[in-house]
């Protein structure tokens, strides 16, 4: 498949473009720059790689949870590019890309994900392999205290800002079920957002750019199509 995506749910400014099995990215971790970087990255991806917006078979978008500035620049770019080009939609959880990397850069096979949400809250995503190698969720997203998240009988290695900011009630609320931390500080990678996509895209999960909407877990927060 030919896809482009990006996530901005994070302090890192990502993007990553897959031609078939030929996968080339730009990663920058710059808070509060990602609608500076953001254009300028996606359009030096596409013209080294010499192809066209309109070429590609979809958009992937990283939709959150995570900053929600961030978030909405990056619906908002996805929405912009894929309506003039022409082409679908394919939201992936931005927490899910987090556990993917767990997948491709430490071999994991189910990871508890959490993210600093602010406000004594963190985002909590638990993911665990499929036979093909593709994290999926084995229990719900959602955003709450650290000390009320849960994980399922372990042991689920931990990832994320989160554990930074909140370890010890992490630790405390997670027992005997979680069994270390691979990295307290990782973002999310769009080129984690890839194989998830694909997955998504054979299972029918593309949509319009129209239905290509942000996830902020937190029902006070509303998103108004452009």
């Amino acid at each position: 498949m030919k896809l482009l995506a990006l996530d901005t749910a994070s302090d890192a400014c990502s993007v990553a473009l897959a031609l078939d099995q030929d996968v080339r990215y730009q990663h920058v971790v710059e808070p509060r720059a990602h609608g500076r970087l953001l254009l300028p990255m996606i359009r030096d991806l596409l013209e080294d790689a010499g192809i066209a917006l309109q070429q590609l078979d979809a958009l992937v978008l990283g939709r959150g949870p995570g900053s929600f500035t961030g978030v909405r620049i990056a619906t908002g770019v996805v929405q912009g590019l894929a309506l003039g080009a022409g082409l679908p939609v394919i939201p992936v959880s931005s927490l899910a890309a987090m556990a993917q990397g767990a997948r491709r850069r430490d071999g994991a096979s189910r990871v508890a994900v959490a993210v600093d949400a602010r406000m004594q809250e963190v985002y909590w995503g638990v993911f665990a392999a499929d036979q093909q190698g593709v994290m999926r969720e084995a229990a719900p997203e959602r955003v709450c205290t650290p000390g009320e998240v849960s994980l399922p009988p372990g042991p689920w290695p931990g990832l994320g800002t989160g554990f930074a900011t909140y370890g010890e009630a992490l630790r405390e609320a997670c027992g005997s079920s979680l069994q270390g931390v691979l990295d307290d500080s990782r973002l999310v990678d769009a080129r984690d957002l890839l194989p998830l996509a694909e997955t998504a895209w054979n299972e029918n999960g593309a949509v319009a750019p129209d239905d290509a909407l942000p996830v902020y877990l937190r029902d006070e927060v509303a998103w108004h199509k452009s």
